[in-house]
């Protein structure tokens, strides 16, 4: 019997007194015996941290990582908004960042961040909420869970969450949330596996002793009454403060840069001494439907604002986790809801869409760009979408399996299936995934094609899964989905049904995949 299952069904239950305190979730100890430390044990040994920053709203990928390969067709699609090829940040010569970005942009020239493009699912949804949850739980986007994949992630590691937590052997928060109440990503299948601190103010209130005064009235009184009986059971808080209090020395970070009050509390915590391995915070405001650029300067206005901000913010925690000697310890990810459509909207602005890049940034991330600049038509419609490359659960499964060292059984119970694994974590990490290639993966004869036309694919061997993706964004057909030995195959697509237009086949062959475009004509 595996000694999470031991824990859950035999460990005796502790107190368990959850409160609210200035955003803060509370809870006692519960039993503390020798037997309970020992047992109570996290699965993994690993001091790694991953931090999680969320961009709410829907970030327009597009015009933050910018397809120089596919430029004529991004110019036509977006001729409102798009941002003048002389204006951006190099990469790798086919993509160039938003020129606000000149931050990430000097990590990328040291290794320092990992470009993922046109990261998103099948079936994707536009909405905020759903699309939101889909996200966080790590579920099919026809199927509601009610968990989070980080939340799974944790209450894998420390069974029987919250009794007998905090105990001698974990003294502190699992994850920690900051700049919003705990999220769905940190819910786990019985309880929230984190707790959160609302805002950057309520942290500094903590560290320093300062409540918000409690009104004088008779609800002040009893509110005043629960927070001195929650202060005898605030162990989270008074380890928290004690890491803080650590940590007396730090670099400079942007001024009125939400996003960058938060990580600077996060890199204070994690040099302070926590043992906390998720971090997750927010940054919103990139629904940006309408005056998404200065029409006078479409390098300029509130997406470059937005932009700006993420990127001083990074560069600054990522200069600060340098100067308190343990940027070796940390990996980080930037995610939003769902990118943007191809084709900009009338009012200077994008509508929701599919598929967007991702940065994964830290010392111990391989750097460079991951996936080929997304395939655009040559004349969008409104209701184009760029084709996802990568699902989003394969970069969390990367990370579960080769920065938080989770073993391959386990990971699959947590990720809910099976998912390749990504390079994006060097050797520094606890497995490696294998390089890409540069090869022709994948293509299809005739192309044009009338009713039906010959896949030919390339398989390193192990598990294989050819797709077609329509221009929306959603998946037509699985027509491969199994194991293969080493070597070249092919398979038929019947489009008879299919309307006329672009089709996009996609590869996924363990770490490698590819997307190539088919047209059907009549």
């Amino acid at each position: 019997m595996k000694r999470r299952d031991f824990l859950r069904r035999s460990v005796p239950a502790g107190v368990v007194l959850p409160s609210l305190i200035s955003g803060f979730s509370i809870r006692a100890f519960g039993a503390d015996s020798d037997i309970m430390k020992s047992l109570l044990l996290p699965v993994t040994e690993t001091d790694h941290v991953f931090v999680i920053i969320q961009l709410s709203g829907g970030n327009d990928g597009l015009n933050m990582v910018v397809p120089i390969e596919n430029f004529n067709s991004y110019v036509n699609a977006r001729p409102n908004i798009f941002i003048p090829e002389k204006s951006l940040l190099p990469l790798n010569g086919k993509v160039g960042l938003h020129p606000a970005m000149t931050g990430l942009q000097s990590m990328y020239d040291k290794g320092e961040l990992a470009v993922v493009n046109s990261v998103g699912y099948p079936q994707p949804s536009f909405s905020h909420f759903r699309a939101t949850d889909i996200w966080m739980s790590a579920s099919d986007s026809d199927k509601v869970v009610n968990s989070g994949w980080a939340g799974r992630y944790l209450n894998y590691e420390y069974p029987n969450f919250p009794n007998g937590y905090p105990n001698a052997t974990m003294t502190d928060p699992l994850a920690i949330q900051i700049g919003s109440t705990a999220s769905l990503t940190l819910q786990g299948p019985a309880v929230g596996m984190g707790m959160s601190i609302s805002n950057t103010s309520n942290f500094y209130n903590l560290i320093n002793g300062v409540e918000d005064p409690a009104p004088d009235t008779p609800a002040g009184k009893e509110l005043t009454y629960i927070r001195l009986i929650a202060q005898q059971t605030q162990a989270y808080s008074t380890v928290i403060k004690a890491a803080a209090n650590n940590t007396v020395q730090q670099v400079s970070y942007p001024i009125k840069n939400s996003l960058g009050d938060q990580l600077k509390i996060v890199a204070r915590l994690i040099k302070g001494g926590l043992q906390t391995r998720i971090y997750m915070v927010n940054y919103g405001g990139f629904d940006t439907h309408s005056s998404q650029v200065d029409s006078m300067d479409t390098t300029k206005g509130n997406h470059a604002t937005l932009l700006g901000n993420v990127s001083d913010a990074i560069k600054a925690f990522q200069d600060d986790l340098k100067f308190l000697g343990v940027a070796d310890r940390v990996v980080g990810m930037t995610f939003s809801e769902f990118g943007r459509r191809i084709k900009s909207n009338g009012s200077d602005g994008t509508d929701h869409g599919s598929a967007a890049p991702l940065f994964v940034f830290g010392k111990n991330v391989i750097g460079g760009v991951l996936g080929d600049a997304p395939l655009l038509p040559t004349n969008a419609t409104v209701d184009d979408n760029i084709p996802f490359q990568y699902d989003f659960r394969s970069v969390y499964s990367t990370i579960l399996a080769n920065w938080l060292c989770v073993n391959d059984l386990d990971l699959q119970q947590i990720m809910l299936k099976n998912f390749q694994l990504l390079p994006l974590v060097n050797a520094g990490g606890c497995k490696k995934a294998v390089n890409l290639s540069g090869d022709m993966l994948i293509s299809n004869y005739p192309n044009p094609f009338t009713s039906s036309t010959v896949i030919t694919f390339t398989t390193a061997g192990g598990h294989t899964l050819i797709q077609v993706i329509d221009t929306t964004g959603r998946v037509v057909v699985n027509l491969v989905d199994k194991e293969y030995t080493a070597g070249t195959y092919t398979v038929v697509f019947d489009g008879s049904p299919l309307a006329t237009g672009v089709y996009y086949a996609r590869l996924q062959n363990l770490a490698r995949q590819q997307v190539r475009a088919m047209l059907k004509v009549r």
